[in-house]
């Protein structure tokens, strides 16, 4: 089964881009390569067992088991040895990575207090966009009243834009939602 995302994407967003960028073919449109959803806590170094607690919580957001990130270097003033383990990352592709973002645009970021749509100003130059979500019980997945540990995380989209323009183009189209007004 195709999920709606993904198949809006086909029939809807390119035919969209193709008119509004003027593309000859229908491959120059940019795509959705993937979303990275990644945690990092500070709360690691004294208990390496809140990684798993929140390993369970991301695993149930994103359908995906996610893999352990370590410290790269050495920070003495924050009690950081190389190679702690300090946080946990989950790569989507494919339909997984559709569904994830339907969920997010559609059902999540209208459960964040005070929302009024996602920074138009956060891409990197190259087509990527990340955000910032302060909580993980925005999501459907979690009920509220289980949830062991607030932490919040960064999702990141790597598109095959060239541009930020293409880009943010491609995920406006998608459904997510912008700030307006800037």
């Amino acid at each position: 089964m195709i999920p709606r995302l993904k198949q809006d994407y086909l029939k809807r967003v390119v035919p969209a881009l193709v008119t509004r960028f003027g593309y000859k073919n229908r491959h120059q449109v940019p795509r959705l390569v993937k979303v990275v959803v990644n945690t990092t806590t500070k709360d690691a170094v004294a208990d390496v067992k809140v990684l798993d607690i929140i390993s369970e919580d991301i695993g149930a957001i994103t359908g995906q088991r996610p893999c352990r990130t370590a410290a790269k270097r050495a920070i003495s003033a924050y009690k950081i040895r190389e190679g702690l383990p300090l946080g946990v990352k989950v790569t989507l592709r494919g339909d997984r990575m559709f569904e994830f973002i339907d969920r997010l645009f559609n059902f999540a970021s209208p459960r964040i207090r005070d929302f009024h749509g996602f920074k138009p100003d956060s891409f990197d130059g190259r087509g990527g966009y990340s955000l910032g979500l302060q909580e993980q019980a925005i999501f459907p997945e979690l009920e509220v009243s289980k949830v062991k540990k607030i932490f919040g995380m960064n999702i990141t989209f790597h598109t095959t834009a060239k541009h930020d323009d293409e880009a943010r183009a491609l995920l406006g189209e998608l459904g997510l939602p912008f700030a307006k007004g800037k």
